[in-house]
């Protein structure tokens, strides 16, 4: 039965009581008058004066009773609906919501705990994975990929646009070479350049080029000597007088081509964070990236690729993104359940931001429920209240029918107590 199908029955049956107590009292006129005839009219009496009494009662929370004097008084809930929309939030405020409630629910679930005995079963991970999937390939079918391809534009853009190129590399630099590491690089480079010397092809490219020289600038003294001797011979001389200079330099830290390349990475330093050329250059580089159809285009492709990625792998049988899930569920289910002080500092972190968020969120609830039920129609609040409790209500009626009869019973009797005692 629906609710108002048990309310109108109810409310049948508290009638058939009244029903019932007035039969009987009609009934009592027409019987022969003795003792037994009083008691049952004072019985009837009674029960029809407490069913009425009831009824009145219970009508007049819901609805006006046009009665003279007395009808002010009804329509109880209609009429006081703002006030109790507010203590039903405070209610709710101080019973529920309040901090030191919040911190007891908390404390006595012990929710860390629970999470940890929850992962470190395999088939609650293996749930946790699967249910992560469908999670994401829903949202991926959700989101608006136009949406997200002018996000991540206009992200990359107000990146690029915000940042300073040439003092940024200017800083980057001074970093890296704080405390002399632009000297290890020196050191990689001139080992580079050695080995590159010592490389058989290099020196047979050098050779080469002194012969394509004398060819193209001395091509009468070319034919008179032996060219390819002398470029073979200039390009071993070429490596030698460069390999004896790298090794100087490699070999002593106070080499004044050392002391040169300081001055030149501090020079450039400075003109990268302070020469307004420099900076021009960086504002160049911006605009043209920031204009580029080849770097837009990327960016518009970026999350079509990355999209079509991760719906291949969400739909695999062998989804990776569902192992790692699945993995890390069980990594975190084993480390809180072996570590009872990760377990405590969780726990400890948890009820803190609950004393932190409790006042706020309970402020905000209480301030919902009461505008909610301040916003509903009189009448309709009214209807609500009386379908949920009102089967309830119609038992205060029957009680009052029985309570009455059995109360003018009493009455009865005690009228007729000196009588019996005679």
């Amino acid at each position: 039965m629906t609710k108002a199908a048990e309310l109108r029955s109810a409310k049948q049956l508290a009638l058939a009581f009244f029903v019932g107590a007035a039969a009987l009292f009609v009934l009592t006129l027409f019987l022969p008058q003795n003792w037994w005839t009083g008691l049952l009219r004072a019985f009837s009496e009674a029960a029809m004066v407490g069913a009425l009494a009831d009824w009145f009662a219970v009508v007049a929370l819901f609805r006006r009773v046009p009665i003279p004097i007395v009808s002010r008084h009804t329509e109880i809930i209609p009429k006081n609906k703002e006030r109790i929309a507010d203590n039903l939030a405070l209610f709710v405020h101080e019973k529920f919501l309040d901090t030191e409630s919040i911190i007891a629910l908390i404390r006595r679930h012990d929710p860390v705990q629970k999470v940890a005995e929850w992962l470190v079963k395999p088939a609650n991970t293996e749930l946790l994975g699967q249910q992560m999937v469908r999670v994401g390939a829903f949202m991926l079918d959700f989101i608006e990929d136009a949406a997200v391809q002018g996000f991540i534009r206009r992200a990359v853009h107000a990146m690029v646009g915000s940042v300073d190129l040439s003092k940024s590399a200017g800083t980057i630099l001074e970093s890296l070479t704080r405390d002399g590491r632009h000297q290890e690089l020196l050191n990689e480079g001139i080992s580079q350049l050695a080995h590159l010397l010592d490389n058989a092809e290099t020196q047979a490219t050098i050779s080469q080029g002194i012969v394509e020289w004398l060819k193209e600038d001395y091509a009468f003294i070319e034919r008179m000597l032996p060219s390819e001797l002398i470029g073979r011979k200039g390009a071993d001389l070429a490596v030698r007088l460069a390999a004896g200079i790298l090794n100087k330099v490699a070999a002593d830290p106070q080499h004044p081509l050392r002391a040169r390349f300081d001055v030149f990475t501090q020079e450039f330093i400075e003109r990268l964070k302070l020469d307004p050329s420099f900076a021009g250059k960086a504002d160049e580089i911006k605009a043209y990236l920031l204009g580029d159809e080849t770097l837009n285009g990327y960016l518009a492709s970026l999350w079509d690729e990355l999209k079509d990625w991760l719906k291949k792998d969400l739909h695999s049988e062998h989804s990776s993104l569902r192992q790692r899930v699945i993995a890390t569920g069980a990594w975190l289910g084993r480390v809180l359940a072996d570590d009872p002080q990760l377990r405590k500092s969780l726990q400890e972190s948890l009820e803190a931001a609950a004393r932190g968020m409790a006042p706020e969120l309970a402020g905000y609830l209480t301030r919902h429920i009461a505008d909610t039920v301040k916003q509903w129609d009189d009448r309709e609040m009214s209807e609500q209240i009386e379908l949920n409790i009102g089967k309830d209500l119609q038992y205060i009626r029957i009680n009052g029918t029985i309570v009455g009869g059995l109360i003018g019973v009493t009455l009865y009797l005690l009228s007729q107590l000196p009588a019996l005692m005679q």
